[in-house]
């Protein structure tokens, strides 16, 4: 079934106040989502936050099962973070290095997982590879096939980068890594809740995504998929008690689920809200989800083709939800102001997110739209509007 936009607008109360374009930044929330966290704050204000966790065992629990549908894994294989970042670091910091190791990775890569591929690499010997691009601008598989040898233990991709509209293509990278039996990690910040995903037809041992993005649950939230496949020889970086069990004086037991990721405390509101964030979208129909956003991303593609001195930034076969552009003469930074000034929201992408990237194409930065299926062709018109003329260059 086609997305029903008017009962999506009207669930989510920032389609009054703005034209939210900056989905892949944090989506706006609908107001089940913001409803399940504040019950859950109310419950802790009024009788503690402990027993208010116990009283809500089963929606917590809930969001394991939900997640597991999301992505076609099983709950056992789910682990709560408060964020990507911490899910990614949990899986990537989990693996054991022996210098000469390869890591083999993508140019559209993201700042946090190249500077914790550097570390490694500066601590523990290891060698980092940048996979070249095909003549699409997606990480060219055929150069991946031919980089792999016996030192790759790990190929660690971004299935959509931060900055631009570009799909990898995430189940030909999977059937590499299998048939070479090399661990894939797989960065689907920008994917989950955009596009349809089933770790078992990718074929990737880890995947780590945020709630707060397409999405559209709370910040402070996100999770880790492991594959059972690899539980038993992936050790967290560090362990508390809900994570292993302290066995005697001077042993302990790790435990045999994702959950070895996770830590004691969080924040069990956002994590209950997560769940109905994913309940949501389940609800929606990710094919559908899916066709909305790049309908209307391909439509605000075709709007920005027509005016003088915008250029469009997306490569790839597949493209998604996210439009990245510049304007002649403006700088991308000063455009976010004047734009958000306007109640219209975007974000920037710079060469310190993304630069293997965007270093290598001679972009500083680039203004970056990210349409979700609430947004209107109207509010892409109103964006294209506010646009300025462009501005000469190269003058001195």
């Amino acid at each position: 079934m086609p997305i029903d936009v008017e009962r999506a607008r009207r669930d989510t109360a920032g389609c009054t106040n703005v034209t939210h374009l900056n989905n892949a930044g944090s989506a706006l929330p609908p107001r089940q989502v913001v409803d399940a966290v504040v019950h859950h704050l109310r419950l802790e204000e009024e009788g503690g936050g402990y027993e208010a966790a116990l009283a809500e065992t089963d929606r917590i629990e809930h969001v394991y099962g939900a997640l597991a549908r999301l992505i076609g894994a099983g709950p056992h294989e789910i682990a709560l973070q408060e964020n990507a970042t911490r899910a990614w670091d949990m899986a990537f910091h989990g693996l054991r290095w022996q210098p000469g190791d390869r890591i083999l990775t993508g140019r559209s890569e993201y700042a946090s997982n190249a500077i914790a591929y550097l570390q490694t690499a500066r601590r523990y010997g290891v060698r980092v590879e940048v996979v070249p691009d095909d003549e699409h601008g997606q990480i060219s598989v055929p150069a991946l096939r031919e980089l792999i040898d016996e030192r790759v233990k790990l190929i660690g991709v971004t299935h959509v980068p931060t900055q631009g509209g570009l799909v990898n293509p995430a189940a030909e990278i999977g059937e590499v890594a299998r048939a070479a039996g090399v661990r894939y990690l797989l960065d689907a910040c920008q994917s989950v809740g955009q596009l349809p995903l089933d770790v078992r037809e990718i074929g990737c041992d880890l995947l780590t995504a945020p709630g707060r993005k397409y999405l559209r649950g709370p910040r402070g939230t996100g999770f880790l998929y492991c594959s059972e496949r690899l539980l038993e020889s992936l050790e967290p970086p560090f362990l508390d008690l809900r994570s292993a069990v302290w066995t005697g004086p001077d042993s302990y037991r790790v435990r045999d689920d994702a959950r070895r990721f996770e830590s004691w405390e969080n924040g069990v509101a956002g994590r209950i809200g997560l769940g109905v964030a994913v309940d949501y979208a389940l609800d929606l129909g990710l094919p559908a989800i899916e066709q909305r956003i790049t309908e209307l991303a391909e439509g605000l593609r075709e709007r920005l083709r027509a005016l003088p001195g915008v250029r469009m930034h997306d490569r790839g076969v597949r493209q998604c939800g996210i439009v990245s552009l510049t304007v002649d003469g403006h700088d991308s930074s000063d455009l976010l102001r004047e734009l958000r000034a306007q109640r219209i929201n975007l974000s920037v992408s710079t060469v310190g997110q993304a630069r293997w990237d965007l270093a290598e194409r001679g972009l500083e930065s680039v203004l970056r739209a990210s349409v979700h299926y609430y947004n209107t062709e109207q509010e892409l018109d109103r964006l294209c509007a506010a646009l300025p003329a462009p501005r000469p260059t190269g003058l001195g």
